[in-house]
């Protein structure tokens, strides 16, 4: 069992940065690959990135690449989305994801979903 718990969303001006975090618990951390996903009103939930168990190998959508960077530390159980270069259409709840399969950007299959936080990016 993990649980997530997102932090450091906000609102913030088009071209600034914004640093996500996930926090998790349980013992089950570092088995996990962690993915993010984002929702904006209106519309379907949408991969933005993820990272597999040891960090070593990421995935981005095409609207992130360049711009937002996935990391995670074992030690601390936490997962970070740093996000730069920010746009209005990156308006949206994002939220943290957990799966025990690798990097997948198929929602249905991770097993654990945080509560999400607000990203208002203006213009």
């Amino acid at each position: 069992q993990v649980q997530l718990v997102e932090s450091g969303g906000g609102l913030v001006q088009a071209g600034g940065s914004l640093r996500l975090s996930c926090a998790a618990s349980g013992r089950s951390f570092r088995r996990c690959a962690m993915g993010w996903f984002r929702q904006a009103p209106g519309k379907g939930r949408e991969f933005v990135g993820a990272i597999n168990q040891s960090g070593g190998s990421t995935y981005y959508t095409d609207s992130a690449k360049g711009r937002f960077t996935i990391s995670r530390d074992n030690a601390k159980n936490t997962v970070f989305l740093q996000m730069n270069s920010l746009k209005p259409e990156d308006t949206a709840v994002y939220y943290c994801t957990a799966t025990s399969r690798t990097i997948t950007t198929t929602p249905t299959f991770y097993d654990y979903w945080g509560q999400g936080t607000q990203v208002t990016v203006s213009s």
